[in-house]
């Protein structure tokens, strides 16, 4: 019976790629971009589209209006042209009544003020959806408010676009439950409008209590797509299959955290909306973690590649700076970035910016936290809170596990904890610290040695268990300490040859961030070799003595 259970993720995601050729070019191999007509236009000002002027646009727009009038004509539709929202849309006269006139009675234009202006422009894209079937590509490095959009998308589809049904997914539980927790914390839905569909054998204890009664009305499949929004997991999507669901019941599908499901757990929910003109939202950021792929066969096969950066990687979603350099480098009909981060402090935010994000990182923090650290006591050189401390430790094994460990980092670890917990001046909080690294074991011991001192609550993780979480200081224990390499360094470094995984590492921190490892090491890896390149010219490295081709910074320091 368990190894049935355990079978049931495979099986969905064979049948969503079955299912997956009816999807067709347009959705999985786009090559070309053919405009729909919009489903409701923004009529604000110029800016609507970013200054796309290529000819096509325009001239889509006004095609696609002609197209629409007559259509309607043929069909003796009856219909009016309402302004919701600072929004012209059209709509049958039988849908007028009730959620438009609810939005009507709103002030403002967005349901959160506080979104940016590409946040918004995000938003205002998505609901156009002229790019559909093929997918749209919400961009959102870390820190820079991914799910405050989210969010705004889905409450402005509901609203405006009463004939919508949309399908909510992610890899995870974790982020789907937050989705469905912010939007009960929205206020703005109604009864039965939301509903959130769990596996069978999800235990209830692993729930919040706030999203349990969403789950309730999640037990019948059937009766769940009575809601017009629905949340569920990538995998869970699966159950619909099981059911009499129409093609096409769905017309919005928002995948979150896109860059860690792999492509057929991404087409499970995908499979489900209409090849013609149902509309693909893609969440995430191809720059950090992937889907966590155990089988080597699927490895080399290429399943460790997502959906969105298998789909960022084509020539139709590729930066261009001639062609768009006024939206941000890319199409914005497909593709928007998301650049002001809200997490960490520019000193921080400086290196993930050049090494990933084409320096385009903006410092939008909350000054007061970001700064908080600034004068700590045990910072190299006040005001500049990163710390590189270089340790020869050993790393080793116990027993029969695979895992390494580095007691000499270990320990160190457990300094900096104490330090910083139990300052008589300014402590900080034991649910604002938290510690990464790579292997379980070493997670084992240093869980080990906090509990000795009584700082049990600090998180301590993998790399995997920190993304999408920030902490006010983050400390990273690398472990790998031996020297002599043999001839795949790669193969020897590990985890810590993966620009994704170090990226999501570095980018957690909003105050402080203290790195330990062997520079003699590290420095064998570019990423690695940045940041220390990084600290040395900031003259924030301290402990042992630095690599031959390093030297020379510090002397140049």
């Amino acid at each position: 019976m368990r190894w049935g259970v355990l079978r049931v993720p495979s099986r969905r995601c064979q049948l969503a790629i079955q299912q997956a050729s009816y999807l067709g070019e347009k959705v999985l191999f786009p090559e070309r971009l053919v405009l729909q007509s919009p489903q409701a236009i923004k009529t604000q000002n110029s800016t609507e589209y970013c200054g796309v002027d290529d000819g096509l646009k325009k001239s889509s727009h006004r095609e696609s209006k002609v197209k629409k009038k007559k259509k309607k004509q043929a069909k003796g539709m009856t219909s009016r042209e309402v302004n919701v929202q600072g929004m012209r849309v059209t709509l049958p006269t039988s849908q007028l009544v009730g959620e438009t006139v609810a939005l009507q009675e709103r002030a403002g234009e967005f349901f959160n003020p506080m979104l940016n202006v590409q946040q918004k422009l995000a938003v205002k894209r998505i609901l156009s959806g002229e790019c559909r079937p093929t997918p749209y590509v919400l961009f959102g490095p870390p820190g820079t408010g991914k799910t405050v959009t989210v969010i705004e998308a889905i409450l402005q589809i509901h609203y405006t676009l009463p004939d919508s049904r949309i399908l909510v997914c992610a890899p995870s539980n974790a982020a789907t439950d937050l989705i469905c927790l912010r939007l009960h914390q929205s206020n703005l839905l109604k009864p039965g409008a939301m509903v959130r569909v769990n596996a069978a054998f999800r235990p209830a204890e692993q729930i919040d209590d706030m999203v349990k009664p969403y789950c309730k009305d999640g037990d019948d499949i059937q009766k769940a797509l009575w809601s017009r929004i629905v949340i569920t997991t990538c995998n869970s999507a699966g159950l619909f299959y099981q059911t009499d669901t129409r093609l096409g019941h769905f017309t919005h599908v928002i995948l979150d955290e896109a860059g860690q499901a792999s492509e057929p757990e991404s087409l499970i929910p995908i499979g489900l909306i209409s090849e013609a003109h149902g509309q693909i939202i893609l969440v995430g950021d191809p720059k950090q973690l992937g889907p966590t792929i155990k089988s080597k066969l699927a490895l080399t096969f290429g399943l460790s590649m997502s959906l969105l950066e298998r789909l960022t990687s084509r020539e139709l979603y590729l930066r261009d700076e001639d062609a768009f350099g006024a939206c941000g480098a890319y199409n914005p009909l497909l593709i928007t970035k998301l650049t002001k981060n809200y997490r960490s402090h520019s000193a921080l935010l400086a290196l993930p910016s050049k090494l990933f994000y084409h320096k385009e990182l903006e410092v939008c923090a909350d000054a007061s936290v970001v700064t908080s650290l600034l004068n700590w006591g045990k910072l190299p050189r006040k005001g500049f809170p990163l710390i590189f401390h270089g340790i020869k430790g050993t790393e080793t094994r116990e027993g029969h596990s695979p895992s390494w460990f580095n007691p000499a980092e270990a320990v160190q670890v457990m300094q900096y904890c104490c330090h910083l917990a139990k300052n008589e001046n300014a402590a900080v909080s034991v649910t604002d610290i938290g510690v990464i690294t790579p292997y379980r074991k070493q997670v084992e011991k240093i869980k080990f040695l906090l509990r000795s001192i009584d700082l049990a609550d600090i998180k301590v993780g993998t790399v995997e268990e920190f993304q999408g979480q920030e902490y006010t200081v983050i400390i990273l224990s690398t472990v790998r300490s031996q020297e002599d390499l043999t001839d795949d360094e790669k193969y020897c470094l590990g985890f810590l040859c993966n620009p994704k995984r170090f990226n999501v590492a570095i980018t957690r921190a909003k105050a402080l961030l203290i790195v330990i490892g062997n520079p003699h090491v590290l420095v064998k890896d570019p990423c690695f070799c940045a940041l220390l390149e990084y600290s040395l010219m900031n003259r924030v490295y301290v402990g042992c003595d630095l690599p031959s081709e390093l030297e020379c910074l510090q002397k140049c320091d």
